[in-house]
């Protein structure tokens, strides 16, 4: 029997309180980081940011309550349209004059009116095209098929592989390990066989090692793998400090403010480093700095905390669906958005190489924030539609 509830009591409003946090953390970092960077002042004030920020976020709610209004398995049939029209817009950014070459890399398209990024959109739609996919290809699975693993194997690689090559071409490496942690999320929770799976996660590790010994032995062939940008990057990572004057610069400068905020942090407008005006990208890559340097480690804490419960929320969404769709494109979205939490704080702590991405939620921008909005409202619009019934079976 079918435990009926209204809309209002399906929505989860733990998620949305969630984001409310969020959004008022951002909101102070943004300011404090704009605040002391002068640099940014012909384009960007600090009450300018905030405003903007806010505008961002007033039309992901918007975007989020019109997700909610349809069903998301409707997703099923427009999944092929919504790839096909992301992947055709990395075409065009690669190989026509529509691409847009800015900071060192070509990844907007040149609309006239507008000028939007492909790949940010692809992350959204991927997840779409393989949940349908694996739902497809399991759903009416009866038992496991080694050959039958490898096919689905082969089909996820299908559809996911070319825009990660796009995205790499661009280039736009942060974005692209997106896209690959997408595709490891959504085979690990296909069922297919784990000797498959620890076949490939084996295959990536021999890749990189294969990539070390070219760098020692032939660093012609290994050029041709890496962009010059990217290994400088890596060698800044590695060894900061011997790079203090070029590539090892980001990272020294906010390790040094998040090492200064210690326990309590030096308080809202009172960080060094991020009114010093040196600390690049402040309020967009590095902005998880503002946070551990004037809130320090308690600060940095509530963050992860939060960030935390955000996803066991999720998890639970994921695993309490009973419509097998829905838990694929909501494992989908947990792995698009726990990999960009782990490497924007990983990098600017020094754990993980500088690569460019955004702090979920957190740092200055629309096309990620609305990106990561759509996502949430997708995750929102699986949690209102799951039927829950009376004397259910634990099976």
């Amino acid at each position: 029997m079918e435990e009926r509830k209204s809309a209002f009591q399906q929505i989860d409003y733990t998620i949305l309180f969630l984001l409310f946090v969020l959004m008022c953390m951002s909101l102070l970092a943004i300011y404090s980081g704009l605040t002391g960077s002068p640099q940014y002042a012909e384009f960007l004030t600090p009450r300018g940011g905030v405003t903007r920020q806010l505008m961002y976020y007033a039309a992901g709610a918007i975007i989020i309550m019109v997700i909610m209004f349809f069903d998301y398995d409707l997703l099923k049939w427009v999944s092929i349209p919504l790839y096909l029209v992301s992947f055709i817009g990395l075409l065009l950014v690669s190989f026509t004059p529509l691409g847009v070459f800015r900071n060192g890399a070509t990844r907007w398209l040149n609309l006239g009116f507008a000028e939007p990024q492909p790949s940010e959109f692809m992350k959204i739609f991927l997840i779409i095209a393989l949940a349908h996919l694996l739902y497809r290809v399991t759903q009416n699975r009866v038992k496991k098929d080694l050959k039958e693993d490898l096919l689905i194997v082969l089909k996820v690689f299908a559809i996911g592989l070319p825009p990660f090559f796009l995205i790499l071409r661009q280039p736009d490496l942060g974005t692209a390990l997106v896209i690959a942690s997408v595709i490891a999320t959504m085979l690990l929770v296909s069922g297919v066989a784990w000797r498959i799976l620890l076949t490939l996660a084996l295959s990536a590790i021999a890749g990189l090692l294969g990539l070390v010994y070219l760098h020692n032995t032939n660093f012609e062939l290994f050029e041709k793998f890496i962009a010059e940008h990217q290994l400088e990057r890596i060698y800044g990572w590695l060894d900061p400090y011997e790079y203090t004057g070029s590539f090892g610069y980001q990272l020294i400068l906010a390790i040094r403010g998040i090492g200064s905020g210690q326990l309590y942090g030096s308080g809202f407008m009172q960080g060094v480093q991020t009114h010093s005006g040196v600390v690049p990208e402040i309020h967009t890559d590095f902005i998880f700095t503002v946070i551990g340097e004037e809130f320090g480690f308690f600060g940095a804490v509530i963050l992860i905390v939060t960030y935390f419960l955000l996803f066991y929320r999720m998890i639970i969404i994921a695993l309490t669906c009973n419509n097998l769709f829905g838990t694929y494109l909501v494992s989908g979205i947990i792995g698009l958005l726990v990999f960009q939490v782990f490497q924007n704080i990983a990098m600017t702590i020094g754990l993980m190489p500088i690569t460019g991405l955004a702090l979920p939620f957190i740092s200055y921008g629309g096309s990620a924030l609305l990106t990561n909005m759509i996502a949430v409202g997708i995750v929102l619009n699986v949690k209102m539609r799951t039927k829950h019934y009376m004397f259910e079976s634990d099976d």
